[in-house]
This record gives C-alpha cells, sequence and structure tokens, in this order.
C-alpha cells in the first residue's frame, strides 16, 4: 500500500465494530510511532495513557464529544464504540507548550493504525476535568487530545467541495459519511519553478 493510499484510508471513522478488539501490543506499537517522529527542539514532551480495556473505555467515552456537524447524533451507541484509546498529553516539566508536536504524534498513530485495517478519530472535544478525575491523571500533563481507535464500521466517501463551498460533512440517507475536500489548486496560494 503506498503512502498515498494509506493517507486516504484515514478518515475520521466515529464508529466502529466493538467486537473486534485491539490487543495493547498493538497500540502500543501505533505509539512508537509517535515516540520515533519529530519533536519540536527534540524536547519530546508528549505522554501517553493508552487503553484496550472496555471498563476503561467506558470511563473515557463519556468524556469526549463526537462530530460536531452531525447536531442530532450524539456519538457511536454500544456495540459501535471504540475498541481503544489514546490519550496524549504534554508533559509540563519539561515543557510550557507543545507546539504541534501532538498533531504529528497524532498522525503518526493513526497512519500506522490505518495501514493495519484500524480506523479512528482524533478528539479535541474533551471534558478534560471529568478525564482527569476519571483516571486520576496528575496536574503536570496537560490533557491534549484523544484518539479513538477500532475496526471502522461505516463508508467514509471523500468528495469535492460543492458550488456552495461547505465544507460540513454529512451523512446521506444511505447512512454514508461525505467529507467534502477543497481542491488542491484552492489550497496552493503561489508555486515556484518550473
Amino acid at each position: 500500500m503506498t503512502l498515498e493510499e494509506i493517507i486516504r484510508r484515514n478518515r475520521s471513522y466515529r464508529r466502529f465494530d466493538e467486537s473486534i478488539r485491539l490487543d495493547l501490543e498493538t497500540v502500543r506499537s501505533f505509539v512508537e510511532l509517535a515516540r520515533l517522529s519529530a519533536s519540536g527542539a527534540n524536547l519530546q514532551p508528549l505522554k501517553y495513557i493508552i487503553s484496550t480495556d472496555p471498563e476503561v473505555n467506558a470511563g473515557i467515552f463519556p468524556r469526549t464529544a463526537w462530530a460536531g456537524y452531525l447536531e442530532e447524533w450524539s456519538g457511536p451507541v454500544e456495540g459501535q464504540r471504540p475498541a481503544a484509546y489514546v490519550i496524549i498529553l504534554g508533559d509540563t516539566a519539561i515543557a510550557s507548550s507543545f507546539g504541534c508536536d501532538h498533531g504529528i504524534a497524532a498522525q503518526s498513530i493513526m497512519l500506522g493504525a490505518a495501514e493495519q485495517g484500524w480506523g479512528g478519530c482524533v478528539i479535541g472535544s474533551i471534558d478534560r476535568g471529568g478525564l482527569r478525575q476519571a483516571l486520576d491523571i496528575d496536574e503536570q500533563y496537560e490533557i491534549l487530545l484523544i484518539l479513538a481507535l477500532g475496526r471502522p464500521a461505516e463508508e467514509v466517501q471523500l468528495e469535492a467541495v460543492g458550488e456552495d463551498g461547505s465544507i460540513r460533512y454529512y451523512r446521506d440517507d444511505e447512512n454514508v459519511h461525505h467529507v467534502p475536500k477543497r481542491s488542491l489548486d484552492e489550497l496552493i496560494v503561489a508555486a515556484y519553478g518550473t
């Protein structure tokens, strides 16, 4: 599989086949990819909490918000929830800000998961206080992102942004999740060279 194929496969999945479990060693291998990735000033200030435990996952799930554009949908129902979570933390004993390190780490983890047929969703809308309390996360760690992982149980299709210019993702009557993407020409402001 080429890198482009992996990136096209790496969508924000929000429904999973919860009966298919992810083991801890597989999730650790995804975090290893993040460990090997670039870090600003090579500070490596990120730390991780990983869970494949259904009971712990049940404590993480209600501290997440899913799909802001799907206002009528409150998130995956039981049976469609993630098999694993990776919580990305910033260690304030190492750095006071984390730049784009957590974005790089999240993408590395998600691409590693996609390469192996898993899917996930990067979640930034988090009840951080509730999560800190539920998992007894030390104040030294800033909660940056949650990655939800599992076997995708939905179809996600990329499409061109329509004439109305809307970039809002949506689900059609067949429950297919559509994600409008701007064109490459719209994104490149200037190009120099031959």
